[in-house]
């Protein structure tokens, strides 16, 4: 999933075009960047057709995993593995004004049994064509992920290093490497908290 464009990353760190040589590593730092945010998140942000979510039947509000909603296409309810999943017909349902939660008028089953709604959902990504109805990623989460990118390319060679001495002090014959794992930018933080799923 790349929540931004490669050419925008190199141009950001004023790599040409033409210059391919390290292509390969910055499209894999986009699509683990891209995981760690929706890690941080709690969400997924790709846009998919008939994408599925599971919750307890007795819940009325689902929050789903992949937002903004564009509709519902149908409801399952599953008792048992060997009666397995089963169409409800004639669901009243809601998609609620932030787009982010389909809201029930009664619940499909009970606390015991396992409910699946089949949605719409999500962001078009950068480099996709956004169709009627449909939300193209907030230019502020690609420009964090290319902010974050960038940063993880000019410090790759340090990542994780937090500091290096010994018992003698930095010219020690025996030093000790600290590592840490990969912060996110402060900046990009700040931007990641304002597409936060609510944890429940």
């Amino acid at each position: 999933m790349m929540l931004c464009e490669l050419l925008t990353v190199k141009t950001r760190l004023g790599i040409a075009e033409a210059d391919v040589v390290d292509d390969a590593i910055l499209t894999n730092a986009i699509l683990a960047i891209g995981g760690r945010f929706e890690l941080e998140c709690n969400r997924k942000f790709e846009r998919t057709a008939n994408a599925t979510f599971e919750f307890r039947a007795d819940e009325m509000d689902i929050l789903v995993d992949r937002y903004p909603i564009e509709d519902y296409s149908a409801f399952h309810v599953k008792a048992n593995e060997t009666a397995g999943w089963v169409l409800q017909a004639d669901v009243v349902a809601l998609i609620g004004l932030k787009k982010n939660i389909i809201e029930l008028s009664t619940a499909l089953g009970t606390s015991r049994e396992i409910a699946r709604v089949t949605f719409d959902g999500g962001y078009v990504l950068p480099g996709g064509t956004v169709s009627a109805g449909q939300t193209a990623l907030p230019d502020e989460l690609a420009q964090a992920c290319v902010e974050q990118t960038a940063h993880w390319y000019q410090q790759r060679k340090h990542l994780g290093l937090a500091s290096v001495s010994g018992e003698g002090g930095s010219f020690s014959k025996d030093p000790v490497s600290v590592v840490t794992p990969l912060s996110l930018l402060p900046a990009v933080l700040a931007v990641l908290k304002k597409y936060e799923r609510w944890r429940m």
